[in-house]
This record gives structure tokens, C-alpha cells and sequence, in this order.
């Protein structure tokens, strides 16, 4: 059972419609080696090699798996009812029937979670059956307005699937002349019965073409059709105008010949799927809408318009239905398509029992599952042996930690919970996860758990980090541990009440694992013995990350100086033994687009026992030179360190060498000396003033850069 948020709704599905083209080529891909994977995604093959020179191939292997591995909800186009809505949501009250859109939201789902952006209310003349067709009829309608048509235009649509028929009909109630083009015979009489002015066989189209526009040629060619080959694009340019438009909805080979487009002026489009806002994190889940009067038409005004287009009857979407089944049959329905068997398939609608749609229905529904019932139940949240739920399970979490906590013996993996239910269940059975939930309080008040493991999004780890405390669990959390000022007064104020409370404190740990590295190790050892302060220069080199991204979001990710500059921060404080007492820093001063400011950084540390240290922070650094060097010099003796793959020690005259297989950040020793410290075999080497004062120097170095002047830091 999914969780909503803040900022989306709880819809119960009444109707989803499956799209086949998408969803088949997504299972297709699914089923594919990772061999077949890497020959349809060459792009991304060239980014992984990229990223195995410099960080190592096991490293970037276990990041690609933890991505392949990431299950894939099937659907985005649906229709329901509201059950639940976000306190941030006011544009809908339970009970709304509602249009949704979106993939990863308008799943094939009894209950699915929407933001704002992604749903409608339903026009009371039309069904959830038509309205789950929301999404392929506002990618019609997007491609429809990227054309740039005016009224009487002339337009070919190629291509009479679903998506084709929508656009035919969409064409038609908005003026234009429609030609429709296909290879299979009753298509295109179901096009006729839609209304298009003339439905041609594709070996017709140029002929047909020429004499319905007596030899001037269509306005506009719309694509939407699903092929490798280049013959519709090179067919379209034949049929268009001169200066006319092509417009690429489907996936199609878009090489046409060059000279007849030269000849013609002919513009070639790609369409975007439903519009304005699409993949826009800003806009689809923060429900940030772009003003009226400078985009017109968002992917939401776009569904509001195609239900107007409904409701008016001036779309047809009923006689595109071919298949209706009941969502118990879906297993069935999807082996049968991929088959080709019970076709031919034009519209599938999964319908949904209707009588459980009320709120109280809901909320008796369980969020939990078990995946063992034998488990063993001790009721002791302070019992030695660490028994661990999980808060999270995000690309980060499922490439490298949760791999390596599946590792340790001594643990047993008793919850996880992550917001989506496929997420949440898929992962479980992967990790051997005893239960799973979509409710992170389950873990909370559960008695049997004794450690939290929290791998959520920044902006989740205050809250989340005190109820844990609060709860009385250990808490590891990873990096950063909160993302300002005020929350981080929060987790010390917690955590002082909960150590003031009870005989037993629970341990609090953050994943700042290059500490735990065996290079760290190797360089600690040799500093022990050192007699004066430390001169330590950190270079990090992590690579361009647009503006746009969460990261630099200051209520999601904070900035990266939080998010990341914590890790080197807390490497210093561990090589020095001491804390930052003063920190100045400087940013670049470049155009903040192509090189971003706040990520290129020059940063000076003084420690409390006298050691100085700079790190610098370079984004617009080239990607095969190498992530991160150490730079230690003392008692006349140097330490270099690169990329946690070899460090080197200078002493007295002599060189030696410490070098590993591949790049080793601790991610896995971390967690072992964690759950260690929580059973008593070891005694934690982290303690609560180290975490709260580089949660802090970060915010330091912040307030530094504002001011342009050094800062002093003090708990």
C-alpha cells in the first residue's frame, strides 16, 4: 500500500489503460542480458566505462546493477478516486474523480500516489474508462501543437494506433484535414468510422497525398508510429509542403534524405511526450505550475484540455477500446500481447473493483508484509544482537549499502521501507529482508527492531534521524545528517533528552565511510606518531551536475558544500584528531551555468590542535582525471593518497606503497563497525561531537562564502 505525501493525492484506481507500444518495449528491455541491455543503450555504456576508469570497475558495476536491479511499475494513464490528499494539495478534496498521468504514478496499481501536476478532475459526462486514456491522449495533443498548425491545415498522420486515432480525432476537432496512413487494412477503416477525410494504404500515401492537396503537399506530417527504419521520415518529407513541418511522436529513424529537405525547407520536430513540465521535478512533484501567460499549454492544462475534448464528445475514445480485463488478469493479458495472441489489441483497459474505494476501506488495508512468519520475536529494543530496519532504498542504497549490510552475519534484516510498494517488496525478497513496508513508523514502534538504517533523500533525515531517537534506535543515517541549521539544534536537542532519559544511548552514526577506508587506516596509522600539526590539501574533482538538479536544491538536497564537502570535512577531522575552529572559503566567480559557482571552491580549515587544510572543489574538472587525492605533510614526511586505490608514504627518504584492487571507500567497514558498537564487540570511534561538528563546518562554510569573510566554528 503506497503512502502519500505532503505533496500528492491517494487515488484508487478504477481504470488504467495500457500502453503497447511503451510497455512492451520496457518489458522487452527488461528480459534482455546484460549484454542485449548494453547493445540497445550504447550511451550508457560509454558513461560506465567512463566512471569504471575512474572509481573502478567492481565499484561502477555494483552502481549499474543497483540501477538494472530497480524494479519498473508498468502504466501511466489512469483513472480513480481520491481518497487521501496532501496538506500541500488544495486543488482537490477526497472523493474527486480524478484523470493521472505520469509513469512511475498512473501505474497498474489499485492505489497509486499523484502530485498535483499529474492529475484532474473528471468532467462529469465522462467515465474513468475514457478518462484513463489521459496520458496518450496529451501526447497526441502535444505533438498535435508542436506542428504550429493553423486552422484549415492540412496534416498526415502516420501511424493508426492508439496514439495515430487520438490524434486523428484531435486534428479534426480543432479544423484541420486529416489524411491517415497505415499498413493494416483495419485501421484504417477505424480511422474512416473516426472521421479522417482519407485513409490510405502506406504504399499510397505519396500518390494519395499529391492529389488531395492538388500537388502542394500536407502542412504537417505527425509520426506516430514505432519503427527502425527511416522509410516514414523519408515518406513524410516526400508528401510535406515546401517549409512545412514534421513532427516525430513515435520512435522512428529520424535520417531522411538530405537533399529533398534542403529543397523543401522542411523542419523536422521531436515531440516531448505530454508537454511543458514533463520531467520537471520542480513541476511535477513540488506542484510549481509555470505561469499562464508564458507556457500556455503545461502537460496539466494539456489533460484538462483533452478531458474538455472528452466531454464534448469531440474525441472518440470508447471505439479505440478493443479489450477490457479485470487487473487479477493482467499476468495473463501482458504474456498473451507479448505472444500475439487474443489480438488484435487497439485499446486495453485493467479495471479495478470500485467497492473499496472509501477512505476507511483504506486505512484498514495493510502496509505491511510478511516474507518469513517464522521469525523469532524478542520484544527488547536494547538486545544486543542488532536486529535492523531500513528507511530507504534509492539508487545509492541498493548499489552499495544495502549489498554490503546483506553481507554481515551477525545482523538480522528484520524491515525495509521505502515509499513504493514494488520498490519496497522487490527489494526484501532481494536482500532477505524479513517484512517490508510502505510505512516508515511501522519500523519505529516495532520492538523487535533495535538499529535504523536511514537511506532516504537529504531533506527526510532530520525528521526521520529524531523519531528514530526519540524511539530509542541506534541511527545510522547516510550523509549528510541534516540539510540546516535549525534542524541539526533539533537532532542535538533530541538527542541530549534521549541520553539524559535512559541508561542506555543509543548510538548515532553518519555514513562518512572514506574514515573507514584501509587507506584511512594505513594513513592514521602513520600519523599517531607525528609531533606537529598536519598541512592537509584534499582535491576532489566530482564532476559536472546541472543547476536543475535536487542537489542544489535548498530544500531537498541543501548544496553540494552539505551533501558532499561533509565527507572530506569528517576525512580531516579523522586524520587530525581535531575539529574545525575557523573556516574561510571562496567560490569561482564564472557565468553559474556552464560552470557552477557554488561548485567550484576553494575551502581553508583550522583545526584546534593547529593543523591547516584546503580543499578544493572543482566541478569543471575532466572527468578522466582522477576523483580525489590526499595531500598529507608532517615531521618532514609526506602522504599522498589517489582516488582510495593507492596511497603512498614518504618518510625519511623512502617510498612505500599501499594499493588496492579497486577503489575502497569503507562503505562496507562503516557499516560492520556500526553494528559492532551497537553489539558491544567494539567500542564506537565516532562519537556525537564528531558528527555534529561537521554537519556544522559545512554549514560554516556556507555562511562563509555569503559573507566573503572567515568564520569560527563552535558547537
Amino acid at each position: 500500500m503506497p503512502l502519500y505525501s505532503s505533496n500528492t493525492i491517494l487515488v484508487k484506481n478504477i481504470a488504467s489503460l495500457v500502453s503497447m507500444g511503451t510497455e512492451r518495449s520496457i518489458i522487452e528491455l527488461g528480459k534482455k542480458s546484460l549484454l542485449g541491455k548494453a547493445k540497445a543503450r550504447p550511451d550508457l555504456v560509454k558513461r560506465f566505462m567512463d566512471k569504471a576508469k575512474k572509481e573502478g570497475f567492481v565499484k561502477t558495476f555494483q552502481e549499474a546493477l543497483g540501477r538494472l536491479d530497480s524494479p519498473t511499475p508498468l502504466g501511466y494513464s489512469s483513472a480513480g478516486v481520491a481518497i487521501e490528499v496532501g496538506e500541500n494539495i488544495h486543488k482537490f478534496s477526497p472523493g474527486d474523480a480524478v484523470a493521472c498521468i505520469g509513469a512511475g504514478y498512473a501505474s497498474h496499481a489499485d492505489y497509486i500516489t499523484v502530485p498535483e501536476n499529474l492529475c484532474c478532475r473528471i468532467p462529469d459526462r465522462v467515465t474513468f474508462e475514457e478518462a484513463s486514456s489521459g496520458m496518450l491522449g496529451i501526447v497526441a495533443l502535444h505533438g498535435v501543437r508542436c506542428a504550429r498548425l493553423t486552422f484549415g491545415a492540412t496534416v498526415a498522420v502516420v501511424g493508426l494506433g492508439l496514439l495515430g486515432l487520438l490524434t486523428v480525432q484531435i486534428l479534426k476537432a480543432y479544423g484541420c484535414s486529416v489524411i491517415g496512413t497505415d499498413i493494416d487494412l483495419a485501421k484504417l477503416e477505424l480511422a474512416t468510422k473516426l472521421g479522417v477525410d482519407i485513409a490510405i494504404e502506406s504504399s499510397q500515401l505519396t500518390a494519395q497525398s499529391t492529389l488531395f492537396t492538388n500537388g502542394l503537399g500536407v502542412d504537417a506530417v505527425i509520426l506516430t508510429v514505432a519503427t527502425k527504419s527511416d522509410e516514414p521520415v523519408n515518406a513524410a518529407v516526400d508528401i510535406a509542403k515546401y517549409g512545412g513541418r514534421i513532427v516525430v511522436v513515435g520512435v522512428a529513424d529520424i535520417h531522411p534524405q538530405r537533399n529533398e529537405m534542403w529543397h523543401k525547407e522542411v523542419e523536422i520536430i521531436v515531440s516531448k511526450a505530454g508537454g511543458p513540465g514533463i520531467f520537471d521535478p520542480f513541476y511535477e512533484y513540488k506542484g510549481i505550475d509555470y505561469p499562464i501567460g508564458y507556457v500556455r499549454w503545461t502537460e496539466n492544462r494539456n489533460l484538462e484540455e483533452f478531458l474538455r475534448l472528452l466531454s464534448e464528445r469531440r474525441v472518440d475514445v470508447r471505439s479505440l477500446i478493443s479489450h477490457r480485463f479485470k487487473i487479477e488478469q493482467a499476468e495473463t493479458v501482458y504474456k498473451d500481447m507479448l505472444d500475439n495472441k487474443g489480438g488484435p489489441y487497439v485499446g486495453v483497459v485493467l479495471q479495478y473493483p470500485e467497492g473499496s474505494s472509501g477512505a476507511n476501506n483504506y486505512k484498514s488495508l495493510e502496509r505491511t508484509i510478511s516474507l518469513n512468519a517464522n521469525r523469532r520475536r524478542t520484544s527488547n529494543i536494547q538486545q544486543a544482537a542488532p536486529t535492523v530496519g531500513v528507511i530507504g532504498a534509492g539508487l545509492f542504497g541498493k548499489a552499495l549499502l544495502l549489498p554490503a549490510l546483506k553481507k554481515i552475519p551477525s545482523i538480522t534484516l528484520h524491515t525495509i521501507a521505502t515509499s513504493s510498494s514494488t520498490n519496497t517488496y522487490h527489494t526484501a525478497k532481494k536482500y532477505g529482508f524479513e517484512e517490508c513496508t510502505t510505512d516508515y513508523k511501522e519500523i519505529l514502534g516495532n520492538g523487535d527492531i533495535n538499529s535504523v538504517v536511514i537511506l532516504t533523500p537529504h531533506s527526510l533525515h532530520a525528521k526521520m534521524v529524531c523519531e528514530a531517537l526519540e524511539a530509542g534506535k541506534h541511527v545510522f543515517v547516510e550523509k549528510p545528517l541534516c540539510i540546516g541549521v535549525e534542524e541539526l539544534d533539533q537532532i542535538m536537542e533530541a538527542y541530549s533528552e534521549v541520553r539524559n532519559s535512559t541508561s542506555s544511548i543509543p548510538l548515532l552514526m553518519v555514513g562518512y565511510n572514506r574514515r573507514f577506508s584501509p587507506h584511512a587506516a594505513k594513513m592514521a596509522e602513520y600519523l599517531s606518531s607525528r609531533r606537529d600539526p598536519l598541512v592537509l590539501n584534499y582535491r576532489v574533482n566530482p564532476g559536472f551536475v546541472p543547476k536543475d538538479h535536487w542537489v542544489h536544491s535548498k530544500e531537498e538536497g541543501g548544496s553540494r558544500v552539505i551533501g558532499e564537502i561533509c565527507h572530506f570535512v569528517d576525512t580531516m577531522q579523522f586524520l587530525t584528531q581535531a575539529y574545525p575552529v575557523r573556516v574561510y572559503a571562496e567560490r569561482a566567480s564564472g557565468n553559474d551555468r556552464t560552470i557552477i559557482n557554488s561548485d567550484n571552491l576553494a575551502i581553508t580549515l583550522k583545526f584546534s590542535d593547529g593543523s591547516v587544510g584546503n580543499i578544493i572543489y572543482a566541478a569543471s574538472g575532466d572527468k578522466a582525471f582522477s576523483r580525489e587525492r590526499i595531500e598529507v605533510f608532517f615531521d618532514g614526511n609526506t602522504i599522498v593518497c589517489d582516488d582510495f586505490r593507492r596511497t603512498h608514504f614518504y618518510l625519511g627518504g623512502k617510498i612505500s606503497k599501499f594499493k588496492t584492487s579497486s577503489q575502497e571507500q569503507g562503505y562496507e567497514q562503516e557499516l560492520r563497525h556500526f553494528f559492532d558498537a551497537v553489539s558491544g564487540r567494539s567500542t564506537a570511534v565516532v562519537n556525537n561531537r564528531d558528527v555534529f561538528t561537521s554537519t556544522l563546518t559545512t554549514f560554516k562554510i556556507n555562511e562563509s562564502l555569503d559573507k566573503g569573510e572567515a568564520v569560527s566554528v563552535s558547537l
